[in-house]
């Protein structure tokens, strides 16, 4: 078990992919319980896909795509934002055409701009064993920074999370907390780019988030399980990844979607088969079986 274990650990890719992704599990849970609780969870995907024009044009202009994903992400965000504040148009609506005009646009700049030499299979599907030792740092820093600030914040970002017409009416600046929670979002993408790709770093920021939701009921014990859950999730999917020849991005995915379908089955107060009359109606058709 021990030589199980220790075993892909002797490679330098498999120490560097398993300290990024034990960094996201964490940093993508605590962020994603914001975005559960505001009922905001396709938002990671619109940020996610909306990532690709700026991408393209920091790629053109040959400077960091990160930074070009960075403002892509954000501005991808305030156009929603604008769409709902300044329109009858619900935010579902609003969401779902953002996504996809970002994505087409993103499309089309790396065709006029030339710029095919980006790999989409790796910014869609991403390849966290491809990871380097620059990667890690600046995801543990992009860590390390937004903890603080939530922890710093954590009061305001509750009270507006859990009553948003509250905290504007108390004075607090609602519009610069959910710039704030935009930025935390899509940095969170843009460090999860390389590791499971813009397509599957949804689950990464909503699965554990609503895995713990059905657990516990504090939002602090919601983002304290949610990073356990996805810690364990990315490292659980990485030693699949290693041993079963599998996608590893695609593997942590699906060890997330594990840990979310054994909490909806048999969370004590929600689980679909816990539930009083469910469990009563079992209990009742094994006794009539006997």
């Amino acid at each position: 078990m021990l030589t199980w274990l220790i075993e892909p650990l002797e490679f330098e890719f498999m120490r560097q992919a398993i300290a990024i992704g034990l960094s996201l599990g964490i940093l993508g849970a605590v962020v994603g319980s914001y975005l559960i609780l505001q009922q905001m969870g396709m938002m990671s995907g619109v940020i996610s896909h909306a990532v690709l024009p700026g991408i393209s044009i920091a790629f053109f202009f040959e400077i960091s795509v990160v930074i070009g994903a960075f403002i892509a992400g954000v501005l991808s965000a305030l156009v929603v934002m604008g769409i709902q504040k300044r329109s009858r148009i619900k935010v579902d609506a609003a969401m779902a055409l953002t996504l996809t005009s970002f994505l087409a646009l993103g499309v089309i700049l790396i065709t006029l701009l030339g710029t095919n030499q980006i790999n989409l299979e790796e910014i869609l599907f991403g390849d966290i064993l491809g990871v380097t030792s620059g990667d890690v740092w600046r995801t543990i820093l992009i860590t390390v920074i937004i903890l603080l600030l939530t922890k710093l914040f954590y009061k305001e970002l509750e009270f507006y999370t859990f009553d948003p017409l509250g905290a504007k009416a108390s004075g607090l600046p609602v519009n610069l907390l959910y710039f704030g929670l935009v930025c935390a979002i899509t940095l969170t993408i843009v460090a999860s780019m390389q590791t499971v790709g813009v397509l599957l770093v949804m689950s990464l920021l909503v699965g554990p988030a609503i895995t713990a939701y059905l657990l516990v009921q504090e939002l602090s014990q919601m983002m304290l399980l949610g990073s356990i859950l996805g810690a364990v999730s990315s490292i659980a999917g990485m030693y699949s990844s290693y041993y079963f020849d599998l996608p590893s991005g695609a593997a942590i995915v699906m060890v997330i979607f594990a840990f979310f379908l054994l909490a909806f089955l048999f969370s004590p107060k929600q689980g679909l088969l816990t539930e009083p009359e469910i469990k009563n109606k079992v209990i009742n058709w094994l006794k009539f079986s006997k």
